[in-house]
């Protein structure tokens, strides 16, 4: 099948090489021409593990444009998979989703042959209908199920290993309402083994929202239950390794430490929250997990004056700057929150990530530029005494802590078993 996919950021290049390696030819399309050229010469503008690769092997059977009348006129199906961010007040920006609805919908005009459209893009309930579905209709003159499709397909996608969970995913929603429509994406997701959940437009934007704020939920409460723990002097991952034994709980995202980020659970719990509140709901359990998350990394700078009482003057090591291993993603990264805190107590901070380095000081000018970066774990090591994890990259686990006085919120057990002084945030 020919494949466009809008926006080439982490979803919408993944999803595109997915659909490619299925064996689909694909055209991506996207405002940026860094992207753009990246693409054309097989350079992932992301860092996604097994995606450069994937890239070099199927070159010739992808391209990317900034034409989207090239893009619509040569596919049968669009995905929009452009950013949502969000605003201040937490509610969603559909700023992307707009300007890609009616670009694709001046390309429909043009076009004779049933073309699908599938909003990939995380947005709340009604937006598929409401938003994207008016102005299709009003730029191609069109109508929404007889002219044209129109679906939901929500990603549920772990930067990191994006790639395999595309291919091998634990389920695929899609939200159709008509036939024609859904005949399509039953056949373009054929090759893949996994659950397919069919329902309407509005459930299926719905079961993305739910899924990420349970999760961020488990985390939170995971966390809450090892501050108490740390308090009692008990190891949560122990206490969340018998919880998680019982089949109605699962033991998956019990991890305690400092916190969630990324691109998505922060903006999508907020936006959820703002969604409950104009409807006339109070969500105070996801106001709760907002506020436990936002105070989780702060654990460190408390434990860290426990033992370097004045931090005026001293130079802090911070090992990891991406949200998460695996990615270049620093999208509500909890290292924000911790050298923001470092630098207003009059600190130094030496940092070293593999992938974030860059992103980090591009992303966060107000404290990335204050920062000094080294050039491997080993040099933050050499230059300072104390050392603060905050993203639990395997390489991590390598080096060596001896001496050192180590304030970990990831669990590195080669810091828990070599470190002069440790502590863990929840253990």
């Amino acid at each position: 099948m020919r494949v466009s996919v809008v926006g080439s950021g982490y979803v919408g290049l993944v999803t595109g090489m997915g659909f490619v390696k299925l064996g689909n030819e694909v055209i991506f399309v996207d405002i940026d021409y860094k992207k753009i050229h990246a693409i054309n010469n097989a350079q992932p503008p992301i860092y996604e593990e097994g995606l450069e690769e994937l890239m070099k092997k199927f070159k010739g059977k992808y391209h990317a444009t900034d034409d989207y009348r090239e893009a619509i006129l040569n596919s049968e199906v669009t995905f929009i998979a452009v950013g949502t961010p969000s605003r201040e007040d937490g509610s969603i920006d559909l700023t992307y989703v707009k300007q890609a609805s009616r670009e694709i919908g001046k390309a429909l005009k043009e076009k004779k042959d049933y073309h699908v459209i599938v909003v990939k893009s995380t947005v709340l309930p009604g937006t598929t209908e409401e938003v994207v579905k008016p102005l299709l209709e009003e730029y191609s003159g069109k109508k929404a199920f007889k002219d044209f499709g129109l679906a939901m397909n929500p990603e549920f996608l772990r930067e990191g290993v994006a790639l395999k969970d595309f291919l091998n995913p634990d389920r695929i929603v899609i939200g159709v309402q008509d036939e024609k429509t859904k005949k399509v994406l039953e056949e373009l997701y054929r090759p893949i083994n996994a659950p397919k959940l069919i329902t309407n437009i509005k459930t299926a934007e719905m079961i993305k929202y739910a899924s990420n704020a349970f999760l961020a939920a488990k985390i939170s409460f995971a966390n809450e239950i090892g501050n108490i723990c740390k308090k009692l002097g008990i190891d949560s991952w122990k206490v969340f390794e018998g919880v998680g034994l019982d089949h109605r709980i699962s033991p998956h995202f019990f991890r305690t430490g400092i916190g969630w980020g990324g691109s998505c659970f922060p903006k999508d719990t907020r936006a959820l929250i703002k969604k409950a509140e104009e409807l006339g709901e109070d969500p105070m359990i996801l106001k709760a997990v907002v506020e436990v998350n936002e105070r989780q990394p702060l654990k460190l700078i408390e434990l860290l004056k426990k033992h370097v009482p004045e931090l005026r003057g001293k130079t802090i090591g911070v090992l990891g700057l991406a949200f998460k291993p695996d990615t270049d993603d620093v999208r509500e990264t909890r290292a924000y929150i911790v050298i923001k805190a470092l630098l207003e107590e009059g600190a130094s901070v030496i940092a070293y990530d593999p992938k974030a380095m860059e992103n980090f000081r591009k992303f966060y000018p107000d404290v990335g530029g204050r920062v000094e970066y080294a050039s491997s774990g080993e040099e933050v090591l050499e230059r300072t005494e104390v050392l603060l994890i905050v993203t639990e990259w395997k390489e991590f686990e390598e080096l060596d802590y001896s001496g050192k006085i180590v304030i970990d919120g990831r669990r590195i057990k080669a810091a828990e078993k070599n470190a002069k002084i440790y502590e863990g945030v929840c253990w």
